[in-house]
């Protein structure tokens, strides 16, 4: 086969992403939907569901460093399936690809991988847990001791993590709904990290300590066909609770949101659309995309009303796949810190 049309097969599902996230929203016929009321089962449900077709392990950090400075990770590997299933070699339908970022207080850096599955380069076990995609690695027991590792053109990082609290399931019990028209997907997470290491960057070694936020989430079709992007909150309080929210936005202007409180002892209260809100309070042009980089983020049953801001307002993630990924500070009714991606900008 010519080059450029193998070239061009296995870009085509990154290329259509890209498009502002919006062909997440396109029909997904013949794979599988997640449904209300499914039971998990670990560890292989911390593994890969090649029935679906689209997945992710997704891990944030915010760190202290030696130097008093303030730092960001992040660690993400996807995979998306051309078909449902799974076949051995080159016959796999699974393709991969992995993003890597740190995030200083005036740089931003930013790495991505790409894999073909069935050959070894890119996977995901779990009995011990491993998810790879060359070198870059997240390995470890259960989603609870665990090593990090990944290398790109001018940074890298080596941490360490150790859960000290539970798994936490969003929306009802695991089965997390997108839209009103009931788009959804399986989403939990390990929001408990504490992480400490090296970060190699251009101007030498920096030992870190912090907290980490490990995501998983598996759908088919996680957007309806009108939404155009999302804002995601992963905020940690000083008081050692904790909120996921997300908003998506819709082509006619509406929102659509859900969210997520975590006590200090991994006690969960989901709340549905509407109840968590995230209103933009500065915009600032960022590689020609007009970004919010500092929110107003309420949840009133919590009372919780806070200020979102960017550490570094130009973490944009200027990949085959752009969005904007950050550690953000958090300030008003809650202190503490925490994650923000936006995408479809």
């Amino acid at each position: 086969m010519n080059v450029k049309i193998l070239f061009f097969i296995f870009w085509l599902p990154f290329s259509a992403v890209a498009q502002g996230f919006s062909d997440l929203g396109s029909r997904a016929d013949g794979f599988a939907i997640p449904e209300l009321n499914s039971t998990f089962s670990f560890p292989s449900d911390h593994g890969a569901h090649p029935e679906y077709r689209i997945e992710w392990w997704y891990l944030t950090a915010n760190l202290n460093g030696s130097d008093g400075k303030k730092y960001g990770l992040q660690w993400t590997l996807f995979r998306t399936g051309l078909t449902p299933g799974e076949a051995e070699g080159w016959r796999s339908p699974q393709v991969w690809f992995a993003h890597a970022a740190v995030t200083t207080p005036d740089q931003h850096f930013a790495t991505e991988r790409f894999a073909r599955g069935g050959i070894g380069q890119a996977g995901v076990e779990t009995t011990p847990f491993r998810a790879w995609i060359d070198e870059w690695m997240l390995d470890g027991e259960d989603f609870q001791k665990m090593t990090l590792t990944a290398n790109g053109p001018n940074f890298g990082y080596d941490m360490s993590l150790q859960a000290n609290g539970p798994l936490v399931f969003h929306g009802d019990k695991g089965y997390s709904v997108k839209s009103e028209q009931g788009q959804a997907s399986y989403y939990y997470s390990q929001p408990f990290f504490k992480i400490d290491g090296t970060l190699k960057l251009p101007a030498g070694n920096i030992e870190v300590e912090g907290n980490a936020w490990l995501d998983h989430e598996w759908s088919s079709q996680p957007l309806s066909d009108d939404q155009l992007g999302w804002d995601w909150f992963s905020l940690s309080f000083v008081d050692g609770a904790k909120l996921m929210g997300f908003q998506l936005r819709q082509k006619d202007g509406s929102l659509y949101s859900s969210s997520t409180w975590i006590s200090a002892d991994g006690s969960t209260s989901s709340y549905p659309n509407g109840a968590f809100s995230a209103i933009p309070l500065y915009i600032k042009s960022i590689k020609d995309h007009n970004m919010p980089i500092k929110w107003r983020v309420t949840l009133p049953d919590k009372n919780v009303d806070v200020v979102v801001t960017a550490h570094n307002p130009d973490a944009w993630m200027e990949l085959s796949i752009p969005y904007w990924e950050g550690p953000v500070n958090v300030s008003g009714s809650h202190l503490g810190h925490g994650y923000l991606e936006m995408t479809g900008y």
